[in-house]
C-alpha cells in the first residue's frame, strides 16, 4: 500500500501567549503591521510565476487535519521556546520539516538546556534553509489536497493575506524538497486571497471559514487582483479544493485576525470544537448567534446536525476578555497523528481545557 506524506503546516500554539502582536523582539505580530501597509502594491505586483498557476484539471478532495500526517512543517523565526516544545513532542509522531535560515543555530537551541532541556535526539527532524518573513506558517502554509480521494497528493498556496513574499513562498520549497506539485491562486480570474487559520475541513468537501475571506476577496480588500462575489468565492472553493458545501460565518468583533482557529476546531466530521465566553461577554454572543445558525442550516455529511462539545475561553490573569484583554483559546491546537498539541495557560483552566479535549478525542 503506498504510504502517502500529508501536511498539516502549521505554526498553532500562539494562543498560548494570545498574542496579535508578539512581544518585543518576536517578529512580525499576526495582523498587518503598520509597516506594511506600504508594501502591499510591490507584495502584489510580483505574485506570479510560480506553482501551478491553473485550476486542477480533476476533482480534488481536501484533507481533514485528523487524517494521518508524515510531516509538520514549521517556521523557525520567533517564539522559540514554544517551538522547541513542538518539535519535542511531535517528532514523535511524524517528520518534523524545520524551515529556518540557519540550522546550526536551531540545533543548538533544540539541544540547549532551556525550555525542558536538550531534546534526546534528533530523529525525525529535517531542516529546510529557506528564508521567511514570520513565524505563522499555518496561515500561509499550503492546504493538503489529493486527486482520485487519496491516490496522488497536491499543495494548494493561496495568496497570503500579509506582504511577506518569503512566507508567501514557503509551500513552493516544501513542495521542491518533497517533489509534490505545489497549484497557486495567483492568476486573475481565479485569484484567491485566504490563510489557514482561517479554514477547516472535513476530508468529504465540507469547509468552514469566517467572512474574512469574503472581505478580503472583495471591493475592499487590499491584496486581491480581482474583486469576488461571495458566490465567486465559493466557486472558487469547488474548483480549487473540492469544497462544495462552504459554511462561513459572521467576522467577531473583538479577535482582532477574524480567524476561527482562534474559538472552534473541527474535531471530526460531525463535532465542532467551540470556545465558550461568559453570558454576554466579549465575542461571546457573536460566536453563539454564529453557532445557532450553523446547527440549524447545515448538517454534517451523515446527515444529522453538528454537535457542539463546548470548551471554556480562559481569561486574562486579570479576568479580562476580549476586547480588555487578549485572546487566549484551547480551540487553537493542532492534530499530529494520535497527539494533539494543546496550547495551556493556568492550571486552574488547563485542568478544565484539557479534560474536556481528552473526553472527547480518546486514543
Amino acid at each position: 500500500m503506498k504510504h502517502f506524506l500529508l501536511f498539516s503546516l502549521a505554526f498553532t500554539c500562539l494562543s498560548l501567549s494570545a498574542q496579535e502582536v508578539p512581544e518585543p523582539g518576536h517578529g512580525l505580530p499576526h495582523t498587518l503591521a503598520p509597516s506594511e501597509v506600504h508594501s502591499i502594491n510591490s507584495y502584489k505586483a510580483g505574485l506570479g510565476g510560480r506553482g501551478i498557476e491553473t485550476l486542477p484539471p480533476m476533482p480534488v478532495r481536501t484533507m481533514a487535519e485528523w487524517e494521518e500526517i508524515q510531516s509538520l512543517v514549521i517556521t523557525w523565526d520567533s517564539y522559540d521556546g514554544i517551538l522547541k516544545q513542538i518539535v519535542r513532542y511531535a517528532k514523535e509522531e511524524c517528520e518534523v520539516i524545520i524551515v529556518c535560515d540557519d540550522e546550526a543555530v536551531v540545533t543548538s537551541f533544540l539541544n540547549g538546556t532551556t525550555f525542558g532541556g536538550p531534546l534526546a535526539n534528533l530523529n525525525n527532524i529535517t531542516f529546510l534553509e529557506e528564508s521567511s518573513n514570520s513565524v505563522w506558517c499555518r496561515d500561509y502554509g499550503a492546504e493538503t489536497m489529493y486527486f482520485n480521494e487519496v491516490d496522488s497528493l497536491v499543495l494548494m498556496d493561496w495568496i497570503y493575506n500579509r506582504p511577506r513574499p518569503d512566507d508567501d513562498v514557503t509551500p513552493d520549497g516544501i513542495g521542491a524538497a518533497k517533489g509534490i506539485p505545489v497549484f497557486t491562486s495567483t492568476q486573475a480570474p481565479n485569484d484567491l486571497v485566504h490563510t489557514g487559520g482561517n479554514f477547516m475541513a472535513d476530508g468529504f468537501g465540507t469547509a468552514f471559514s469566517s467572512n474574512l475571506v469574503i472581505d478580503e476577496n472583495g471591493a475592499n480588500g487590499d491584496f486581491n487582483l480581482t474583486v469576488h462575489t461571495a458566490s465567486q468565492v465559493d466557486s472558487l472553493m469547488k474548483w480549487w479544493m473540492g469544497i462544495n458545501t462552504y459554511v462561513r460565518m459572521e467576522t467577531l468583533p473583538y479577535d482582532g485576525i477574524h480567524h476561527i482557529d482562534m474559538h472552534m476546531k473541527l474535531i471530526d466530521e460531525e463535532r465542532l470544537l467551540v470556545g465558550q465566553f461568559p453570558v454576554g461577554v466579549g465575542d461571546g454572543p457573536q460566536l453563539e448567534d454564529n453557532m445557532t445558525n450553523t446547527v440549524a442550516n447545515y448538517n454534517s455529511i451523515f446527515g444529522e446536525p453538528y454537535e457542539l462539545v463546548r470548551i471554556p475561553m480562559p481569561p486574562s490573569t486579570g479576568g479580562m476578555y476580549p476586547p480588555d484583554a487578549s485572546y487566549r483559546t484551547y480551540a487553537n491546537n493542532v492534530f499530529i497523528n494520535k497527539t494533539v498539541l494543546v496550547p495551556t495557560f493556568r492550571e486552574e483552566y488547563d485542568t478544565t481545557g484539557l479534560r474536556i479535549i481528552r473526553e472527547a478525542l480518546p486514543g
